[in-house]
């Protein structure tokens, strides 16, 4: 590296290290709005630095986050008591998603040391590998086809699609880094993409729909059925299905385009490694084991006695999988401590959880939602309803938890929406609990598995947060030009 070019990067540095500190800084000496305290409002300003930090990627993600979160807590601006103010801090360390989230990183370990994924991958690139289009339709297909019964998009997208195509790039030699736009990038934003849509779809493929069903028929009396739910939402979803590959296609941009010879090398690959190992049968049991606890778990017709009545838990069953793999040999401890990419999604997703979860704790989100709602009074219904789906669309960039979020702003959307006289309250409330798993594509961090495709290495920063508004608005557009004209004539 030459001398300039060492002092452009470190002059680029200095600028993106300075950055969040002038947004910090910036509306720290704002004038509080009304129905704000000093407290709240810089809470924000810190809550904005850390999100500037993040985009900027002033360093890495997890020191961002880290450092976010230690300025929040030694501020006391949750808590004034300095041991109150430090459980907050450390409560974001025992959330299940976030260990969900690293028991699909060890997932991944044990697809790949067992070399199941690598089968598996092999498989998929000699059945539809000749057309990097036809790939991106598996991958999809496959989200698809295990959303209905996997209310955990985290365990479902992050537990078993994601460890098995993390090994595809590699096999047409696109790594993390430079060659990663060669097919890597393509794969994992569709698959990421993908269960935006299917989480969205069906009733079971998100957890947080069932909160947010009960939140709207406590609410404004809106009760619908799992059927009722496919066909209001079908008419985008299965749209959505069909052209998410091929919008990622067209977004990404794959250098690697049709590679028959590609699929050729896996048929003959396929042959050398010859039949499945013991570890590979042991990895697809525990699979296989894991798929069937998520499903039987999440059923309340289904008990498992002697397991216990309570046994519902995703996070739950990875562990009981993780450490079935470490009996058998699958992986080794030592594996699970080296895994590099968990632990830096660890301490970044945990701590953007628990900064946006108080923002919700301090009113500021209550605050912005009642702000947002004040000048709706004396719009038409439409205009109105439109709004408040936005803002409860958008408002997600403060959230890393869907159901949180949920349970902070669906309420207020719903109290809003019922106070104008003529607004379908119904329609509004589907359409926020229809937005649920669509605004999980919008950032790194708005839902369970978005962490993980961050972290792979083959969505850049810059990207992943380019590539979430441009599908966002695609989504927040499909729901107001499709679904909201379709629940009008249904209802």
């Amino acid at each position: 590296m030459t001398a300039s070019s060492q002092a452009s990067e470190a002059k680029g540095f200095r600028w993106k290290l300075i950055a969040p500190l002038v947004v910090w800084l910036a509306i720290y000496l704002w004038p509080v709005p009304p129905g704000l305290n000093v407290n709240q409002w810089h809470y924000f300003a810190v809550f904005a630095a850390v999100i500037t930090g993040l985009i900027l990627e002033s360093m890495p993600v997890g020191a961002v986050g880290l450092i976010g979160l230690t300025v929040a807590g030694v501020g006391g601006y949750i808590d004034a008591d300095p041991n109150k103010s430090l459980r907050w801090m450390l409560a974001g360390f025992a959330e299940s998603t976030v260990w969900l989230i690293v028991g699909a990183f060890v997932f991944s370990i044990g697809y790949r040391k067992s070399a199941l994924g690598r089968r598996i991958a092999l498989v998929l690139v000699q059945r539809l590998g000749r057309n990097t289009l036809g790939l991106g339709y598996a991958v999809a297909m496959s989200d698809f086809l295990l959303a209905p019964a996997t209310p955990s998009n985290t365990a479902r997208s992050g537990g078993i699609v994601y460890p098995i195509i993390s090994n595809i790039p590699r096999i047409y030699g696109s790594e993390p880094g430079p060659t990663a736009g060669k097919i890597g990038t393509y794969v994992m934003w569709t698959a990421f993409a993908a269960t935006a849509v299917t989480s969205s779809l069906f009733f079971t493929a998100l957890a947080p729909n069932a909160a947010a069903l009960a939140i709207a028929k406590k609410t404004v009396g809106v009760e619908i059925s799992w059927a009722q739910w496919f066909i209001g939402f079908a008419p985008l979803g299965i749209i959505l299905m069909l052209l998410v590959p091929l919008l990622s296609y067209l977004v990404c941009r794959p250098e690697v385009r049709r590679s028959p010879e590609i699929s050729e090398w896996a048929a003959k690959e396929l042959a050398t490694i010859g039949p499945m190992s013991r570890n590979e049968w042991i990895m697809l049991g525990l699979i296989v084991l894991a798929m069937f606890l998520w499903i039987a778990g999440s059923s309340p017709d289904i008990h498992l006695p002697v397991l216990g009545s309570n046994f519902v838990n995703a996070t739950t069953v990875v562990f009981i999988v993780i450490s079935l793999m470490l009996v058998t040999g699958v992986i080794e401890f030592a594996d699970i401590v080296g895994e590099k990419s968990a632990w830096e999604v660890f301490f970044y997703f945990t701590s953007l959880l628990t900064l946006a979860s108080g923002l919700n704790e301090i009113g500021f989100i209550k605050w912005f939602a009642n702000e947002y709602a004040k000048p709706l009074a004396g719009l038409s219904p439409a205009t109105a309803m439109i709004l408040l789906v936005a803002l409860f669309f958008w408002i997600h960039y403060f959230f890393s938890s869907i159901t949180s979020h949920a349970a902070a702003v669906l309420p207020v959307v719903l109290a809003v929406g019922s106070g104008i006289a003529e607004l379908p309250v119904a329609t509004l409330a589907m359409l926020c609990m229809y937005s649920l798993g669509l605004m999980g594509v919008i950032s790194p961090y708005a839902t369970g598995p978005a962490p993980m495709y961050f972290g792979s290495g083959y969505i850049g920063k810059g990207q992943f947060w380019g590539f979430g508004l441009i599908f966002g608005l695609l989504y927040f557009a499909g729901l107001l030009l499709i679904v909201l004209p379709w629940l009008q004539a249904v209802r």
